[in-house]
């Protein structure tokens, strides 16, 4: 046993023995391909409680250091809700988060996950890094979502299990007019600054047409070539359905990584428009006249943990495996109160309505895409899986993740029936979808499942960060009750809330 003298003069990470074998491996070649890449700068990040990125940029020295000591930081952005409003107070002793040890807005331990490195394409000397929070007695962070969504995959690993995942996610692409930098709001706390004025790059509502993805492909092929080059398994790019409307799909990767690769691309997208004069947003319906709304629908399949075997492969004529049929009645059983990390938006609620292609309640079906859990699958088709076509694509990935992995194993364990297969979702007499965000944080507080599968304390806390952000929009509302002043029904509020954050 280390005696105290050698622990303390440990550097965190080993004392911690916060490192696999496997992250050591990719500590150095990190380390080598930085001098290979002249790389100068690394941007370490981790994603926060609404999945944004937050991080500092770090000279390469500093960058070493902290693949030893990790490297302190502020946990302020905590206690901020979607507009940076301060919803938590840090001067009382826990710091409103009812764990100890952190009130006073203490410091966390930004600890770099080597096996993320990758060089940014379109910063020069850059490289990008995602990282875990720890608390300063090497204890994860309880309210940073990539730990909530790595607990939970350990919990399936722990019965034999591995979730595999695939993005398909929907954005709009629109030209920047004006930047209001000059002329517009510069917001606060609480009260977002105007977003730019901005137009569309493409007319008339339309699907998978080859003249519209032409029109835009100079804006696209930078950020294609970008994502190519930091190694995510680009799929597609599809024209979508609305005027600027844009698909992007992904090949299949374990849990974990789809989410990173997720954040990854979303913060690629954003950051190679906004150089171009662009702007790319993934709010699910901005305020822009004709523009409808934005999904994530997500592609899972679970395997066997040690032979990778697709376990809701059926031989019979049922639409999947007995598992795999658990796995979605998990799903659907805990669908209701999964909203909130699935749609955790004002705004995405307006996807909600029957006859959308969104679904607005609990089923599931063969091949439908009315449906809230569509099968894609055939007897002895090895690719056989599901797609949740529920999710914003504004949601944080490793919530959405994780409430999927949750429920889905609650399903095997238990042996969750989902009932029959459904051949008119929308008519069908299930229970319904919540309708707005307030409902959505009402079911998640009053749900047993996720306060015990991510915990009481992380649960309260969404609840009330989730709060602050309606209490908002309704004194918005209160104060603007006209609807004839929205535009595309959607309030200007939620414009500015939204559009150019996500």
């Amino acid at each position: 046993m280390l005696d105290e003298v050698t622990l303390t003069r440990m550097k965190f990470i080993q004392k911690h023995d916060l490192y696999t074998d496997k992250q050591l491996e990719a500590a150095e070649r990190s380390r080598i391909a930085m001098d290979a890449a002249g790389i100068e700068v690394v941007r370490l990040a981790w994603p926060d409680q609404h999945g944004l990125l937050r991080g500092k940029s770090l000279t390469k020295e500093a960058y070493l250091s902290a693949l030893e000591s990790g490297m302190d930081i502020t946990m302020a952005p905590f206690f901020f809700d979607s507009a940076n409003a301060v919803v938590l107070n840090p001067f009382t002793a826990d710091g409103g988060f009812g764990v100890e040890g952190l009130g006073g807005s203490p410091n966390v331990k930004m600890v770099p996950d080597p096996g993320t490195f990758t060089i940014l394409p379109w910063v020069p000397d850059t490289a990008f890094v995602l990282c875990d929070l720890y608390m300063s007695n090497g204890q994860l962070f309880p309210f940073a979502p990539r730990s909530i969504l790595k607990q939970t995959l350990q919990k399936m690993a722990d019965h034999g299990l591995k979730l595999i995942a695939g993005i398909e996610m929907e954005w709009y692409l629109t030209r920047v007019v004006d930047d209001l930098l000059g002329t517009g709001s510069m917001g606060a706390p609480g009260s977002p600054a105007d977003p730019p004025k901005v137009a569309p790059v493409a007319r008339g509502y339309s699907y998978l047409l080859g003249d519209h993805l032409d029109e835009i492909d100079d804006i696209l092929r930078p950020v294609r070539k970008a994502i190519t080059d930091m190694g995510l398994p680009l799929r597609s790019i599809d024209d979508e359905w609305a005027p600027s409307q844009v698909e992007t799909t992904f090949d299949v990767l374990e849990a974990l990584a789809a989410a990173d690769a997720a954040v990854m691309f979303r913060m690629a997208t954003k950051q190679i428009a906004k150089r171009n004069g662009y702007l790319a947003s993934f709010m699910c319906t901005p305020a822009i006249q004709g523009f409808y709304a934005n999904g994530w629908h997500l592609h899972t399949s679970v395997v066997d943990l040690e032979s990778g075997e697709n376990l809701m492969v059926t031989d019979r004529d049922e639409p999947l495996s007995e598992l795999g049929q658990h796995y979605v009645g998990g799903t659907l059983a805990h669908g209701v109160a999964a909203s909130v990390f699935t749609t955790p938006t004002v705004n995405g609620y307006r996807r909600r309505r029957p006859y959308s292609l969104a679904p607005d309640r609990l089923t599931w079906a063969q091949d439908n895409r009315a449906a809230m859990m569509r099968v894609i699958s055939a007897p002895g088709d090895v690719s056989s899986h599901v797609e949740n076509r529920v999710g914003d694509s504004a949601a944080n990935p490793y919530l959405y993740i994780a409430a999927q992995a949750a429920a889905g194993l609650d399903g095997i364990l238990n042996q969750t029936n989902p009932g029959p297969l459904s051949e008119d979702p929308y008519s069908q007499d299930v229970v319904q979808l919540p309708t707005t965000l307030a409902e959505a944080i009402d079911e998640l507080e009053a749900d047993p499942f996720y306060r015990e599968a991510f915990g009481d304390h992380f649960v309260d806390y969404l609840v009330l960060i989730k709060r602050s952000e309606v209490a908002r929009y309704d004194a918005w509302v209160a104060a603007n009750p006209d609807p004839e002043s929205y535009v595309n029904g959607v309030t200007d509020w939620e414009h500015r809330e939204y559009f150019e954050l996500y």
